[in-house]
């Protein structure tokens, strides 16, 4: 997806659905700052870390039939970049009208979709800095990611001794 080396480093096994996250630990897309500082706070990550976490909504959609919501976030959903710190905040940003729960939607294409906890990094005086940080600087956002997203998909993991190597794995990409 042409975005940064995540570091790979086995040890993970599977689990059968009773120890899958109960509802309500996972963060809702309708709340505000407070909220996301609860559900990524219990896991130890600090506001600059949130901010690099929710740039993987660089990546993908939201569907209708899976979260309410609709819409992509960025023009590439298939390629991670920092486009969506900078569409947060270079484009402006309307309620959308429709039926659905409460998004917002670009106002120049209406093609685009922001949730209420995407628009609160730019609302909230201490997430805007790292969104302002990452729209201007690509390399650094990659660099935080790469570092945060391994830790999250870390958490819990109860690696023994000599289980410390990670592997990087190369793109067709890095062959360019």
């Amino acid at each position: 997806m042409q975005g940064p080396h995540i570091p790979f480093r086995p040890g993970r096994t599977d689990r059968d659905v009773s120890f899958c996250t109960p509802d309500g630990r996972l963060p809702d897309a309708s709340q505000e700052q407070k909220h996301l500082r609860t559900i990524f706070g219990r896991m130890g990550f600090n506001d600059q870390e949130i901010v690099a976490l929710s740039g993987a909504h660089a990546l993908g959609r939201c569907h209708t039939d899976r979260s309410g919501y609709d819409g992509p976030w960025t023009f590439s959903p298939t390629t991670l970049t920092n486009d969506y710190y900078k569409l947060l905040i270079e484009e402006k940003w309307a309620w959308k009208k429709w039926s659905g729960p409460k998004q917002f939607e670009d106002v120049t294409t209406k093609s685009l979709m922001m949730l209420p906890t995407d628009m609160v990094l730019i609302k909230d005086k201490s997430f805007r800095q790292y969104v302002e940080k990452y729209a201007k600087d690509n390399d650094a956002f990659f660099k935080d990611f790469a570092d945060v997203v391994t830790r999250l998909f870390e958490l819990g993991v109860p690696f023994t001794t000599g289980e410390d190597a990670r592997w990087t794995f190369k793109s067709s990409f890095d062959e360019a």
